[in-house]
């Protein structure tokens, strides 16, 4: 070992400003010496891991002891290991034990020139002769009279004397560097905490500016968040109250996607940490999620992705009413000052709140009021208790009773019904009325999941499982554990995931892709669809043994022609709602547009009714809905007409937008055909290519093709599309 490299590293190691930087400097550059194997560094430190320490039984005093701060060696006989790993058998190194340990005891350093593989020094003879060791040099790091930790050196090459002094002297300059690096990352920490607390005192200022500017509760959050993000980073907030009489808590505004936590939402007090912090009045924090998670909240925040999150009580004139809680994606990120700093926030919510209530009272009787008066959702509720599904013809109440029937159960329902059925509403009326209605209800198209990525979406899967995979997934079966699963369009799942449908749907247990851990849940599967799954099964599309597994409760969702009676009921509704939404103070539908919608056989279903009040309160002027004969197209008897089908007939549409007679149709090309049929479609859906109302869904097609058959055939948006129909 050379004086000079030794001087220069000296130089390099001075420096650095970082404790780790001159620690990986100082075993790097060793490690890179003539005949150097592996160069370490252990430092005296409180005793962390006792109960779990490899050398606990050699360990008399486990106050304190070496901790291996780094390492750098190059390995020839195990190329494959890495020598740079910290967590080892000797992580750890008791005072008086063995060589490192001695010298952290004693202050005194060891020198073995040369030994035998068997010399009584080598606790790892095997390791020693495999890599050809042949001296072992150590010198204790000292600051003024103080031992700081080890500086040890493995060689392949035998250690002279003055390789040993020169060492020595390295190791004094070492030991200065690294008490020159804590001084300033001690400076540098005083420094950042007086930046935050001034930054934290100006955040409080406005915060409470934010706080007194604001009189409901709902907007107090987001107002509050802007000014917090300032000072704590986060990707959840909320604040939730209690309610002494369900003993449980109300979520009352919520900031971040999370799908189970959302406003409104009851918790309950018992068994999640929301309630510990509101029994003990203090504050907690969890810096890992997936390793500190105790609670069924905290075990759904991390299946959401979250992985810290900190909850401090809202505490008011000595009172308790609720908690703030702050969630991350990131883990660590949150400590006991900044739950310090959090509960103050709090404390000004909790004040503000207590303040509002009687504001809040006033506001929620008359919203109250207001959807109560709103005659034919009042009316419909009286009838069969089900929000959102209008009518009262038998055939709707008879599948309503089927509704009541099955809800209880855990059986998995298929739902029959044409596009526009509203199969979507039942199967939420069937999971709100079941027992697991206080677990999420997850929904997933499976016809709008590009074909490779079905798995990936049910199933979830693990960083690095295909191209993009950049991080851990949830799939919506783990999401939906305890809950429910809607499937939507079921029918265009392909063969080879149905494979792995059918197991979970069996067995209850599934791999996300790329992983061999077996994920079991609980979950009840709701499946729709509007194609013929009996026919998909004889053409061999569709497994008839998942078929069976998921048609244990069919139901058939009724098409609008088989219960034109609630067409009224089904247009009020609609026209209420948008009237609201735009504005307009429209009364009344015109008996002559009534009796057009109720010729009119409407094969899009409700979604093409709601279409068409939408368009048509849009456009209306007065307070009396009037629809002219150019917003349906106009049925005509064909001999080939088939019911259910999703979109109007190209043929109907054509000669009605373009105000052309049967007589004169002239024979056309087949690419002419298709190029008017999609456009025709275009305009019925007002150029909405993707989603449920989209021209794809209306094709029964995937979203990306009408784009390129557009492409194609030249079909172009002009700017009078919007306004054809007015």
């Amino acid at each position: 070992m050379q004086a000079e490299p030794l001087l220069s590293l000296a130089v390099t190691v001075a420096g650095e400003h970082s404790v780790q930087g001159v620690l990986d400097n100082i075993v790097k550059g060793l490690a890179r010496q003539p005949g150097v194997a592996l160069a370490r560094i252990w430092l005296l430190m409180p005793g962390d891991l006792c109960d779990s320490c490899f050398m606990r039984a050699e360990c008399r005093d486990q106050t304190q002891c070496l901790h291996l701060v780094a390492s750098a060696g190059a390995p020839i006989s195990s190329p494959g290991e890495d020598w740079s790993f910290l967590q080892g058998h000797f992580r750890r190194m008791p005072l008086n034990a063995r060589k490192v340990g001695v010298i952290g005891a004693t202050g005194n350093p060891i020198l073995i020139k040369d030994f035998a593989p068997e010399n009584e020094w080598i606790a790892r003879p095997d390791w020693g002769r495999r890599e050809g060791i042949r001296g072992f040099a150590a010198h204790p790091l000292v600051f003024r009279g103080k031992t700081l930790g080890v500086l040890a050196l493995f060689s392949r090459l035998a250690f002279d004397e003055q390789s040993f002094v020169w060492l020595r002297m390295f190791a004094d300059q070492a030991a200065v560097a690294i008490v020159n690096a804590r001084a300033f990352e001690d400076q540098k920490h005083a420094e950042a905490v007086a930046r935050r607390s001034e930054v934290r005192l100006r955040t409080l200022l406005a915060a409470n500016n934010a706080i007194i500017s604001h009189l409901s509760q709902e907007v107090l959050l987001p107002a509050v968040s802007e000014t917090l993000r300032q000072t704590l980073a986060f990707d959840f907030a909320a604040i939730a109250l209690y309610d002494r009489e369900k003993d449980a808590f109300r979520l009352l505004a919520v900031e971040g996607q999370v799908d189970y936590f959302r406003p409104g939402r009851e918790v309950s007090r018992v068994g999640n940490s929301i309630g510990w912090v509101f029994d003990h009045r203090s504050p907690l924090v969890r810096r890992d999620l997936e390793k500190e998670q105790q609670y069924s909240n905290e075990r759904r925040f991390a299946a959401e992705g979250m992985r810290s999150h900190c909850i401090v009580p809202l505490l008011a004139r000595g009172n308790c009413i609720g908690v703030l809680a702050i969630a991350s994606r990131k883990t660590n990120l949150y400590e006991n000052e900044d739950a310090e700093f959090l509960q103050e926030i709090a404390n000004q919510i909790a004040l503000a709140i207590e303040n509002m209530r009687s504001y809040e009272e006033i506001a929620t009787l008359k919203a109250r009021l207001e959807t109560e008066n709103i005659y034919f959702q009042e009316e419909i509720r009286q009838e069969h208790d089900f929000d959102e599904i209008v009518g009262n013809s038998p055939v709707l109440l008879e599948l309503l009773r089927k509704v009541e029937l099955a809800a209880p159960s855990d059986s998995n329902v298929l739902l029959f019904g044409e596009t526009g059925s509203g199969k979507e509403l039942i199967a939420r009326a069937i999971h709100a009325r079941s027992n697991r209605k206080d677990r999420p209800l997850v929904k997933v198209n499976c016809g709008s999941i590009p074909t490779g990525l079905v798995e990936s979406e049910l199933f979830g899967h693990i960083k690095g499982a295909f191209t993009g995979a950049t991080a851990n997934r949830t799939g919506r079966f783990e999401l939906a554990s305890k809950g429910t699963l809607f499937l939507d369009e079921v029918g265009e799942l392909p063969l080879e995931t149905q494979v792995k449908l059918l197991r979970v749907l069996q067995e209850q247990e599934f791999e996300p892709v790329g992983s061999s851990r077996t994920i079991r849940v609980d979950v009840r599967v709701i499946a729709a669809t509007n194609r013929d799954l009996k026919k998909a099964v004889r053409e061999g599309l569709f497994r008839s043994d998942l078929y069976y597994r998921l048609n244990v409760v069919p139901l058939v969702v009724p098409a609008i022609r088989e219960r034109t009676s609630d067409i009224p009921q089904i247009v009020m509704f609609f026209l209420e709602r948008f009237s609201k939404k735009t504005g307009k103070e429209i009364v009344g539908v015109s008996q002559d547009t009534m009796k057009a919608l109720l010729a009119y056989s409407w094969p899009g279903n409700v979604r093409e009714i709601q279409n068409v009040i939408e368009r048509g309160v849009v456009l209306t002027r007065g307070s009396v809905l009037t629809l002219g004969p150019d917003f349906l197209p106009v049925d005509k008897p064909s001999t080939n007409a088939t019911h259910g089908s999703t979109a109007p007939r190209s043929e109907d549409i054509w000669t009605q937008s373009a105000g052309v007679s049967d007589s004169s149709l002239i024979p056309l090309s087949l690419e002419e055909v298709e190029r008017r049929h999609i456009i025709s479609v275009l305009e019925h859906t007002r150029w909405v290519i993707n989603g449920e109302k989209g021209a794809a869904t209306i094709l029964g097609i995937h979203p990306s093709t009408p784009r390129s058959r557009m492409d194609k055939l030249g079909i172009v948006r002009r700017d009078n599309d919007i306004s054809k129909a007015s």
